[in-house]
């Protein structure tokens, strides 16, 4: 119940609608319980249970006088109530009484389906406001964690456990809140009524509903760890969906549509069977409820009868009766409440799987006073810097400087470790040795959202959303306007192919811009850069998934874009960085070599010099 009371919790504050839903309830189950405790003075007055009908009505037809025990209040209504009734029944005959207790009936029952109705209204408020708070922090913290995580995690479980699992908690949890909340009212109302009419026989209850209980509490038992498996299994359909969809032209292309079917079907049946034992065990409480419960209502019956047919009758049958009538009534409530802690399993075990990613620690965080980086003044310092991702050491001791207004670039080979450093500057990742330094201060004695204002990012994937193209562009500079948008468009060279489309800058593009080719991707994706502005600019590989007209529009583009900007650049093709003021190559995670394109090509032997000697042979070959 602890994972159940914390996902409550998302519905904060509940002080606000605690107390009118509990009123409501109560008032609800206090008019409700009211027709059928009206039993006794009817059986009473109408069929003068007590010596003759009119001795019975003139007996009950004394006006009652209020002493002021609001302990007594109880026997004070009933006997107000069979007064107003005998006094009609004298006046006006038996159907003189009918017709007032159709009136109380009535009225009863409206007041007790009003009270009904807003006590629901007030469970529905706060389901829709747990589940729109419990989405909305599981989105945050999603996207509050760090990059690793996410190499880490399967994607399709991330998904699963933002979409499916929370469907599940609203489907599973918040849908039993009335049985959960209301019913425990609802029961302890009904046996206060049933003390009060028999306390012998009300104990002979007790000590038979536990039997009850412990059967369906065995019966439930399993219901949780089935629904872990189901969601997870559910997850990893979720991915493998994802991964097929994404490489579509890879599973046709390669002839594995087969391979992926049989992949997924094989997720379906585990799903599948999960959910049709777990379906299995809760649709066994209900009725194995129900049948408890006919149990009961049986022994009740048979020593129920020994109170009243006994030779010293401790109950009147009108009594009796009432007392059957409204103890038939717990198995409803019963029934829900047991349909309800049953039907919470599923939602319980989403609430682990959900919970285990909000609990789950954040790999990079502010300092608790960190400062804000409001200006970019001198240089970005990288000072024995080394990085492991787990167990496999990636940078060694690399230390280099890149001063304001300067072109470095990053070169090497693949694996080297270039993107990591990269990477390291908008802290996507935090070193594990050494510094990493913007004017002389620690990047992690920044705040990171300041550090990250200063800078943009083009990488070798262009990263475009299901969108039209102005807001791709747009993305996250939200107060852009249309001229700003177009400014940066002409930038990136990519104004001419926008304006060509049907719609121009209000074009959808697609699923990761799937309707553009690859250079029209990444000039969106740098003119994206020039709008936001930056004062440090970090190009990973931009050009080289691109054919050779492509990469010129796009180079010159990106020519425009580092013009009086500080650019840290990871270059596969060397001619693109020639032109460089300094020059990075690393190898095995070491910088290995440094200088300008000069210099390094004056070395006699090094690897910045041999790749460039196999470039140019790669490019006469071709």
């Amino acid at each position: 119940m602890k994972v159940y009371f914390r996902i409550l919790s998302y519905a904060k504050p509940l002080g606000k609608i605690a107390v009118p839903y509990f009123l409501f309830s109560f008032l609800s189950t206090l008019f409700g319980l009211m027709n059928f405790s009206l039993l006794v003075p009817i059986l009473q007055v109408l069929f003068g249970t007590n010596g003759s009908s009119q001795e019975s009505l003139q007996k009950l037809a004394v006006q009652p006088v209020w002493q002021g025990d609001f302990a007594k209040i109880g026997p004070y209504i009933l006997d107000n109530f069979n007064y107003y009734m005998a006094s009609e029944a004298l006046a006006h005959g038996t159907f003189g009484a009918l017709r007032f207790v159709s009136l109380i009936l009535i009225s009863s029952f409206f007041f007790s389906n009003l009270f009904r109705y807003l006590s629901q209204m007030i469970v529905e408020e706060l389901k829709v406001r747990f589940v729109r708070n419990l989405r909305t922090a599981v989105f945050e913290k999603t996207t509050s964690m760090h990059l690793a995580f996410f190499s880490n995690e399967r994607k399709g479980d991330i998904m699963a456990r933002i979409t499916a699992d929370v469907q599940e908690v609203e489907n599973s949890i918040a849908n039993t809140l009335t049985g959960v909340l209301k019913e425990p009212i609802t029961l302890v109302t009904y046996f206060v009524v049933l003390i009060n009419l028999s306390w012998e026989l009300t104990l002979f209850t007790m000590l038979v509903l536990p039997v009850s209980g412990v059967l369906i509490g065995w019966i439930t038992k399993r219901l949780k760890s089935y629904a872990n498996s189901s969601q997870m299994a559910q997850g990893r359909m979720i991915t493998i969906l994802d991964e097929t969809l994404s490489g579509m032209r890879i599973v046709k292309g390669f002839n594995a549509i087969k391979y992926v079917r049989e992949k997924f079907t094989k997720e379906n049946e585990l799903y599948t069977s999960l959910n049709l034992r777990m379906a299995k065990r809760r649709e066994l409480a209900p009725p194995v409820s129900e049948f408890m419960g006919a149990i009961v209502i049986v022994c009740i019956l048979l020593y129920g009868g020994t109170l009243v047919l006994g030779a010293d009758s401790k109950m009147d049958a009108s009594r009796f009766v009432t007392y059957i009538v409204i103890f038939s009534q717990i198995m409803r409530p019963a029934k829900t409440l047991t349909s309800s802690f049953s039907g919470m399993q599923k939602g319980i075990a989403s609430g682990e799987r959900i919970f285990g990613l909000i609990d789950t620690p954040v790999g990079i965080l502010d300092k608790p006073n960190a400062k804000k980086l409001v200006s970019f003044e001198k240089s970005i310092e990288f000072r024995n810097v080394s990085f492991a991702y787990g167990e496999r050491q990636v940078l060694h001791n690399i230390s280099f400087t890149v001063n304001k207004g300067e072109m470095v670039a990053l070169v090497g080979p693949s694996g080297g470790g270039k993107s990591t450093i990269a990477d390291l500057i908008p802290r996507f990742y935090d070193a594990a040795e050494g510094q990493v330094l913007i004017d002389g201060i620690d990047i992690k004695d920044y705040d990171i959202e300041s550090v990250r204002n200063f800078m943009g990012i083009v990488t070798q994937e262009s990263i475009l959303f299901n969108d039209s193209i102005r807001n791709n562009i747009a993305f996250s500079t939200t107060n852009a306007t249309l001229e700003q948008v177009t400014e940066a468009a002409k930038v990136a060279n990519a104004h001419d192919f926008i304006s060509a489309t049907e719609e121009g800058y209000e074009t959808g593009i697609g699923d990761r811009g799937v309707r553009l080719s690859g250079g029209q991707r990444q000039r969106l994706s740098i003119a994206r850069a020039v709008l936001r502005n930056p004062a440090i600019l970090i190009l990973d590989e931009a050009t080289s998934a691109l054919d050779t007209e492509s990469e010129k529009l796009v180079q010159n583009a990106l020519d425009n874009l580092m013009q009086n900007r500080t650019s840290l650049v990871i270059a596969h093709r060397l001619s693109t960085i020639q032109n460089a003021d300094k020059i990075l190559v690393i190898e095995n995670g070491h910088l290995i070599e440094q200088g300008n394109h000069q210099e390094l090509l004056a070395a006699d032997s090094g690897l910045y010099k041999r790749l460039q000697a196999l470039q140019q042979t790669d490019k006469a070959e071709g």
